[in-house]
């Protein structure tokens, strides 16, 4: 299996809505918080910063590490590390540039749309406890 690295970063506004992104796949859609593949050559902060940008239009600064979670996604061939952060906001706007145009549309979003628009990826990141005290933590999820 080959090795695929993911990062995606847990923002939260001064209210607590969280930034998450509209993905599409395919002919499907799926909402979850940006972020993307590692690049060769990019450390894990800096594939976040930059698929952030891309994705939200947003510059942010990374607070700590919320979770590493893997799979073995067996359709591509892959073993996927996703990592998972906390990060906030230091400037920009809402402005999507992502190059592949897998993303059609951003939002904040409280607690309980967030969980109605992604409610496996919302247990998965443990995101209704308090994530700004949370401990890091690890999981594999198994063989998609």
């Amino acid at each position: 299996m080959k090795r695929a690295d993911v990062v995606s970063a847990i923002i939260r506004d001064e209210t607590g809505k969280m930034l998450i992104v509209k993905n599409r796949r395919g002919d499907s859609f799926y909402w979850g918080p940006p972020g993307g593949a590692v690049e060769e050559g990019e450390t894990l902060e800096q594939a976040l910063l930059r698929e952030v940008r891309e994705e939200t239009g947003y510059g942010i600064r990374v607070n700590g590490l919320s979770s590493v979670r893997e799979a073995f996604m067996k359709d591509r061939g892959h073993h996927v590390l996703f990592f998972t952060f906390f990060a906030e906001v230091i400037d920009g706007g809402i402005e999507i540039n992502d190059p592949d145009g897998d993303i059609v549309e951003v939002m904040w979003a409280d607690a309980g749309q967030a969980k109605e628009l992604m409610p496996s990826l919302v247990e998965a990141l443990k995101l209704e406890a308090d994530q700004e005290t949370g401990k890091p933590f690890y999981a594999f999820e198994g063989t998609r």
